[in-house]
């Protein structure tokens, strides 16, 4: 167990451990470049670009369609976009697992409700959090749709 620092370096104490958290991940450069070849090889291979937004919608009413079927099969968007699980949604899950197994390896994995950087510009309050995450999420989603992704 740890003992409390009394001494003042607590902060640089703080820092020093974000610092090297940081430096567990992926090198920036070499994520990016693979991710553009996914991207590149996703668009040579299937004709279509990755993206996730589509697959949110169409999971809402994959969701709404079993409470509901003949609601769902009236909307004009979902006589477009028909509520299925495709690549699209299997990309999604792999997102998902792809980064659980990445945080992982590199053991940065952990359960935490309010990252230290925001504690440290905002403060601790978990709703306050939430409801800032749920309204960039809105404001993202919503830009991917309007940009018809």
């Amino acid at each position: 167990m740890r003992q409390p620092n009394h001494s003042g370096s607590g902060e640089n104490e703080r820092r020093r451990g974000m610092e090297q958290e940081e430096k567990r991940g992926w090198n920036p450069y070499i994520a990016g470049a693979l991710t553009g070849l996914l991207l590149i090889f996703s668009v040579w291979f299937t004709g279509k670009y990755v993206g996730a937004s589509t697959t949110f919608v169409r999971s809402a009413g994959y969701i709404e369609r079993i409470f509901d079927a003949e609601r769902v099969g009236q909307m004009a968007y979902f006589k477009k976009e028909m509520p299925k699980i495709d690549w699209q949604f299997l990309f999604v899950v792999g997102i998902y697992f792809g980064a659980l197994a990445s945080s992982t390896t590199s053991r940065s994995f952990r359960w935490q409700a309010v990252p230290d950087r925001w504690k440290g510009r905002f403060g601790s309050s978990i709703p306050k959090r939430a409801i800032v995450a749920f309204i960039g999420g809105a404001v993202a989603m919503f830009g991917a749709r309007l940009a018809d992704g």
